[in-house]
C-alpha cells in the first residue's frame, strides 16, 4: 500500500468557515458581493492595522490594481525583488512595463536595501526612476521595510508591499502589509489562511481603495444601464469565499503558532546533525522581527555538509511521498524575464541552488513528523 501524501502546505479548515458559508446559502447571498465581503474587509483592516481593504480574487490581481492606481504604463519601469513567485512580477508585464530585478540580502533573504539604493541612484542619473518598488516578505519573513521605505521616500518612489506570504508577520509589532503605499495579501490554497482562491489590497488611502473596488467590478459607471468609461476587471472576491475567509481569519493566531512550532521542531531536529559537523542553515529572524513561518526552509550547501545536497534530500523525500520544494527560482533566472535588467549580488542564486522548503502545514501530525524525520535520518546516515 502506498503511503499517504505529506503536503508542503495544505489547507487547514476549522469549524466557523462552514457556518459562514451556510449562512451565505441560507440567505441566498451567493452573488459576488455581500455582507461576508464587507465583514472580511473590516477584519483584514483590524488584523493589519490599516484603514482600508478591498477583498479580491487573488494576490496577483491586487498587485495589478496597485500598479494601475500608481499610473504604471507601457515603457515604465518597476523595481521588483528577484527571489519571489512569478505573481509578484507578472502584473508588471500586464501593464507593458519593464521589471528591474533586485537581489536579496542574506539576513532575511529579501530585497537588499543597499542594492536598491544603488539601482535608484543610477535610475535617477538617467532620469528614469521606477514608478513603483515591490519588495516581498519571503516565506513569511519580513523584509527590511524601515530601510526600504526610507530609501523609497528619498527618491519619491511608492512601495507596493507584497505580503502575500506574510499575513500575521510583523516588525516591532507593525503588521506586514501596512508599511507601503499598498499592501498585498493572498489567500491561495497553500497560504497560512485560505479562501480557496483570493487576495486583498490594503492601504491607508481611502480614495485608492475605492478606485480599486471600482476597477475590480468591471469599472461600471453609476448609470441604470451598463456603461463603462474605463477598462475594468473581474477581480472581486465572492461572498461565499469571503465567508471562508472570515472563519479562517478567526484562527490566524493559532495557525501562526502552529507554523512557528513546526519551525522550532525542525531546528531542534537538525541541531543533532549540526552538532555532529553538518551546517544546515535556516531563515533567521532579525531582532524585532516576527515571522509567521509560513514555510520552514533550509539551506544545504554540500561544501559544508559532507557532500549532502538539497536535491538528494528532495528526491529521497519524494520517494517517501513527502512533498518538498526548492526555494523560488529567482526572476532574473526565469526564461520569460531573461532580457530584464537586474542588480545582483549572488545571494538569491545561492539560495535557489541550495535551498529547500520543508512540509510546514499547521495541520501536520506527530505521525507525519515521524515519517519526515525517519526519512531524513536515512539520508544523513549516508553522509556521516
Amino acid at each position: 500500500m502506498s503511503k499517504s501524501k505529506i503536503w508542503l502546505s495544505s489547507p487547514h479548515i476549522g469549524t466557523n468557515e462552514l457556518q459562514y458559508v451556510n449562512e451565505a446559502f441560507a440567505t441566498n447571498w451567493i452573488a459576488p458581493l455581500g455582507p461576508h465581503v464587507n465583514a472580511f474587509e473590516q477584519a483584514l483592516q483590524d488584523q493589519t492595522q490599516t484603514k482600508h481593504a478591498a477583498a479580491l480574487s487573488s494576490g496577483t490581481s491586487a498587485i495589478h490594481l496597485a500598479l494601475i492606481l500608481l499610473g504604471v504604463k507601457a515603457g515604465d519601469t518597476v523595481f521588483c525583488q528577484s527571489i519571489t513567485f512569478s505573481a509578484s512580477a507578472n502584473p508588471i508585464a500586464y501593464q507593458g512595463a519593464l521589471p528591474v530585478f533586485i537581489d536579496s540580502e542574506i539576513d532575511t533573504w529579501n530585497i537588499d536595501p543597499i542594492l536598491l539604493k544603488a539601482a535608484l541612484e543610477e535610475a535617477k542619473r538617467s532620469d528614469k526612476l521606477p514608478k513603483a518598488i515591490i519588495p516581498v516578505h519571503l516565506y513569511g519573513m519580513p523584509a527590511k521595510m524601515n530601510e526600504i521605505i526610507s530609501i523609497a521616500n528619498e527618491y519619491g518612489v511608492p512601495v507596493i508591499e507584497d505580503a502575500a506570504e506574510a499575513l500575521g508577520s510583523s516588525i516591532e509589532n507593525k503588521p506586514c502589509g501596512s508599511f507601503g503605499e499598498f499592501g498585498v495579501l493572498s489567500f491561495n490554497g497553500n497560504k497560512i489562511i485560505t479562501t480557496s482562491g483570493g487576495g486583498a489590497l490594503i492601504s491607508e488611502n481611502a480614495e485608492m481603495i475605492e478606485k480599486a473596488r471600482f476597477l475590480a467590478t468591471q469599472a461600471r459607471d453609476a448609470a441604470p444601464h451598463y456603461q463603462h468609461s474605463h477598462i475594468g476587471y473581474n477581480y472581486r472576491m465572492s461572498n461565499v469565499l469571503a465567508g471562508i475567509g472570515r472563519g479562517q481569519l478567526e484562527v490566524l493566531d493559532d495557525r501562526v503558532a502552529a507554523r512557528r512550532k513546526n519551525n522550532e521542531r525542525y531546528k531542534q531536529y537538525f541541531s543533532k546533525f549540526n552538532n555532529a559537523g553538518f551546517d544546515i542553515q535556516f531563515q533567521e529572524e532579525p531582532e524585532g522581527y516576527y515571522s509567521n513561518r509560513w514555510l520552514t526552509c533550509i539551506v544545504v550547501d554540500p561544501a559544508t555538509n559532507n557532500g549532502l545536497t538539497r536535491e538528494e534530500i528532495r528526491l529521497a523525500m519524494d520517494e517517501e511521498n513527502i512533498e518538498t520544494r526548492p526555494l523560488w527560482k529567482p526572476m532574473h533566472q526565469q526564461p520569460v524575464f531573461s532580457s530584464s535588467k537586474s542588480y545582483l549580488n549572488g545571494v538569491s542564486d545561492k539560495l535557489f541552488e541550495n535551498g529547500l522548503c520543508l512540509p510546514s502545514g499547521s495541520n501536520l501530525t506527530a505521525e507525519e513528523f515521524e515519517r519526515i524525520f525517519n526519512c531524513l535520518d536515512k539520508i544523513f546516515s549516508n553522509h556521516i
